[in-house]
């Protein structure tokens, strides 16, 4: 039995160019895919939009959906693999044994749908006790309501008013916003 006939797909065909990924160093995937990017390399880089505290304002930030990671596609036989290595924020090409080792391109067409459907869910925001919050899912929709707490990374407890009395309510994070 030949090599070929051991292989089930086209993994291992030289003559496709494919995904890769790159380990970045910590922090760089920005720096890494600018210069990369420079280089002409096709790269895919996929980010979210958060909203974190700094000096005590909420700003939308972009990071990384996979910190110290980003792709490129490569042609193994055509592609100059060699000024990678040297780019400023690159660490290594993620290889198996001595090898890289292509992403499925599904993989890399499915995150790239995924990251324009989802854009503004408002995860990871960072609310204080006391500060008024909208509700953007649910029965609740459009009301307002008190933040209470966070209960884990994905969940608040909100005071909300119903029925003249303010009634506790646990819900997901991603399912508030603050008040415009």
């Amino acid at each position: 039995m030949s090599d070929s006939q051991c292989i089930p797909n086209d993994l291992d065909d030289d003559s496709l160019p494919r995904w890769y990924v790159i380990q970045c160093k910590g922090g760089e995937t920005f720096r890494a895919a600018e210069n990369l990017d420079n280089q002409g390399f096709e790269l895919f880089h996929p980010v979210l939009e958060v909203q974190k505290k700094r000096r005590g304002k909420l700003l939308w930030l972009s990071e990384p959906l996979f910190p110290h990671y980003l792709f490129i596609r490569l042609d193994r036989l055509a592609s100059n693999w060699r000024p990678i290595r040297s780019t400023r924020g690159v660490l290594k090409i993620v290889t198996f044994g001595d090898r890289p080792l292509p992403v499925d391109d599904a993989l890399i067409e499915t995150l790239r749908q995924h990251g324009s459907e989802g854009e503004d869910t408002g995860a990871n925001v960072y609310f204080r006790a006391g500060e008024t919050v909208e509700i953007t899912e649910g029965p609740f929709k459009d009301l307002q309501a008190v933040f209470a707490s966070h209960k884990g990374e994905e969940r608040a407890i909100v005071l909300l008013n119903l029925l003249h009395r303010q009634q506790r309510l646990e819900m997901p994070v991603a399912h508030l916003r603050p008040q415009r």
